[in-house]
């Protein structure tokens, strides 16, 4: 039955419908990553750049720890200087309600990188507890029962 929701319920099983689904789908994860895989990449010594796209204040105040700062807008300039081409990238900002991540990734594909945006952004990351510094140094890590399972 359609709703305002699923306005083609009772549709999506045709073909079509499933091709669109899952062309959709794949592309989204052809694209994007989410902080818990990104940080299991860096447990794993995965080669991968994690750059934050942030401003100046935002980096000074905590990110990402052994991230890049490169905000967006000085992508195109200072990339290929500072990153090795083949270098798979993956940009954040700092929340699901913030497009700099989308600006960066943008910036980085039309110079060539392999780049996924990580969803979530900064918010995201300090929420599920990884590891995250500011100028002073690493920062006291903290799990939010809201978005993860936490063990005590």
């Amino acid at each position: 039955m359609a709703s305002p929701l699923f306005p083609r319920a009772g549709r999506v099983s045709s073909v079509k419908g499933m091709t669109d689904a899952v062309d959709y789908f794949s592309r989204r994860l052809a694209f994007e990553t989410d902080p818990s895989d990104v940080y299991a990449a860096q447990k794993a010594g995965d080669d991968l750049v994690v750059v934050d796209v942030r401003g100046d204040d935002a980096w000074a105040q905590g990110r990402v720890s052994g991230a890049v700062h490169m905000p967006y807008r000085e992508i195109a300039e200072r990339a290929h200087r500072e990153i090795p081409a083949g270098t798979p990238v993956v940009v954040y900002c700092w929340s699901p309600g913030c497009n700099a991540g989308q600006k960066g990734a943008l910036a980085f594909a039309r110079l060539g990188y392999d780049v996924r945006e990580m969803i979530g952004g900064y918010e995201y990351w300090v929420r599920e507890g990884q590891p995250t510094e500011n100028d002073e140094g690493l920062r006291e890590r903290v799990f939010d029962p809201t978005v993860m399972v936490v063990r005590s």
